[in-house]
């Protein structure tokens, strides 16, 4: 029987489709389906949205709004907590929020029924999960490194001085000098690590569902529904993993240059009632 299983399964087995399919061209630029998969979800997301923030009152309320009070609340304490100056901290909310929101209801968009192999053009699915594509999470790496490194360079005080954190002491010594330039490789595989975590966790949970739906066949639905549900808490998962790292890379640099500005007020007298106070923009004391 299992050797009959696995024949079967060789002959024809589930269409996985793992590369993003071209649906058209526009001026010599291929659309494939999960771009056009990511523009229809990014409308979605931003109509939502606004008619949540429309809707928040005072007074909690349920359904939907509940659920984006949650995580709105949820994202701003993480950030918050991340930084050693809350005022610091509380100019990033917005982005890190919206980071959230937009990577977990992909991932979630991306296992509607329509999603796969539903409608089909040129031979490809006509839909396909944004994030399940690798170029879809590298962009998402690139904008979102390149915006971590943009605030990083501005909290540090310049270019020099956040280049400066990456080596623990002077750079003229080859060992410090090593390890530094070895710091800022890694700092620079962040993308690459970001894109792929975000990726394979969403692909391979797409291959999963696709061969127990094609083991159900006609009961496709209850082989499929527990892979699924499953599914559906990795792409939750995924998404705080995505936003807390991206939160965690830049406090560090933030972090750092903070304990670094109270070291220097400290050395010129200032009391810590002071720097709290400049700190929440009070002025000097």
């Amino acid at each position: 029987m299992i050797a009959n299983l696995i024949s079967s399964f060789a002959d024809t087995g589930p269409k996985v489709f793992i590369a993003p399919g071209q649906v058209f061209q526009i001026g010599g630029f291929s659309i494939t389906n999960s771009i056009i998969y990511g523009w229809v979800c990014a409308v979605l997301i931003i109509i939502l949205l606004i008619w949540a923030a429309r809707k928040i009152t005072l007074k909690p309320k349920g359904g939907v709004i509940q659920f984006i009070e949650i995580g709105v609340e949820f994202i701003a304490d993480l950030v918050e907590d991340s930084f050693d100056n809350k005022e610091t901290g509380k100019k990033y909310v917005p982005y890190f929020v919206t980071l959230f929101f937009f990577i977990l209801l992909n991932n979630w968009l991306g296992l509607l029924p329509i999603v796969g192999e539903g409608f089909q053009a040129n031979g490809h699915p006509l839909l396909r999960p944004f994030t399940g594509d690798l170029n879809g999470t590298l962009a998402m790496g690139v904008v979102t490194m390149g915006l971590v490194y943009y605030a990083s360079v501005k909290e540090s005080g310049g270019p020099i001085k956040y280049l400066r954190h990456f080596f623990v002491g002077n750079p003229l010594n080859p060992l410090f000098l090593f390890i530094g330039l070895l710091e800022m490789l890694t700092d620079i595989t962040r993308v690459i690590s970001l894109s792929l975590r975000l990726f394979l966790n969403i692909t391979i949970g797409e291959i999963v569902i696709s061969v127990f739906a094609y083991l159900g066949h006609v009961i496709a639905p209850v082989t499929a529904l527990p892979f699924t549900l499953l599914e559906v808490l990795v792409a939750a998962l995924q998404a705080y993993i995505f936003t807390i790292l991206a939160i965690m890379y830049l406090a560090i640099t933030a972090n750092a240059a903070y304990e670094h500005e109270q070291e220097n007020s400290l050395t010129k007298g200032e009391t810590p009632v002071t720097m709290e106070l400049k700190a929440d923009g009070g002025g000097s004391a």
